[in-house]
């Protein structure tokens, strides 16, 4: 397959995902604080894949304070010169352009193409390779389809916030229900995930479960890298002289 056009990454890029930032997790938050003002204003590129936030109701939630502040450090960093592309997670797809003129982050859509040094390389958030949980995957559907989107932006915040609430409270439940494998990547789905983009290196979140993986597809080797939740330190992937290597920042 012909790989799709690709971004060539400027050194050192960084990459983060599941950071699941709320005002009740004060640690993670000082981590957070702690990864813009260090290793992310040295970096030329910060790449957030998805669930920055443990949910975002709607750009209109910008004028919470705690959503301020978050914003305020990102805006920081972005005027500093650090380049930030988002892409949307399952906790915060709803992000949109005003959180991005707020911020001066660059939203963009997945699968996202790059190039490391002479390597093409594909980033997803991750739950798209999770099509075992097949209860989410039809969720996933829902939730992304415009007009659905439009209708619940239509809602007033303090209702939305109380769906949301409700969803990840019965999310939550469910989970502890279902086998650990079924909430995993399906081997299939990033076997075919990597034929699509045609790159030997994939970046991902979402399964919370940091690893090095190694895949064999038609032949080729390929390596799939999952990123590291966070709680209470600043877990990142660095790409830098030619090497990807995982960082942790304690604040």
């Amino acid at each position: 397959m012909i790989a799709p056009h690709s971004t060539q990454v400027d050194t050192p890029a960084l990459f983060i995902a599941d950071l699941h930032l709320c005002a009740a997790q004060t640690a993670t938050t000082l981590a957070f604080e702690a990864f813009v003002a260090g290793p992310a204003r040295q970096a030329r590129q910060l790449y957030i894949l998805g669930d920055l936030f443990e949910y975002w109701a709607g750009d209109d939630d910008l004028g919470a304070p705690y959503h301020q502040h978050i914003a305020q450090q990102l805006q920081s960093l972005t005027r500093h010169g650090t380049a930030v592309h988002f892409v949307a997670g399952n906790r915060d797809f709803l992000v949109g352009e005003r959180f991005c003129a707020a911020t001066g982050v660059q939203l963009v859509t997945e699968p996202v193409h790059i190039t490391l040094g002479d390597r093409a390389a594909v980033l997803l958030h991750g739950d798209i390779l999770c099509t075992d949980d097949h209860a989410y995957q039809a969720f996933r559907e829902q939730v992304r389809d415009p007009a659905w989107q439009a209708d619940f932006l239509a809602r007033p915040l303090d209702e939305r916030r109380a769906i949301i609430e409700n969803v990840r409270a019965h999310s939550e439940a469910g989970k502890r229900e279902k086998a650990a494998q079924i909430m995993d990547v399906n081997d299939a789905a990033v076997i075919a995930a990597f034929q699509r983009a045609g790159c030997d290196l994939m970046i991902h979140g979402h399964t919370h479960r940091p690893a090095t993986h190694q895949h064999l597809v038609d032949g080729k080797a390929c390596e799939r890298w999952v990123l590291a939740d966070w709680h209470g330190t600043a877990p990142y992937l660095v790409w830098a002289d030619g090497l990807l290597r995982r960082e942790t920042l304690s604040p």
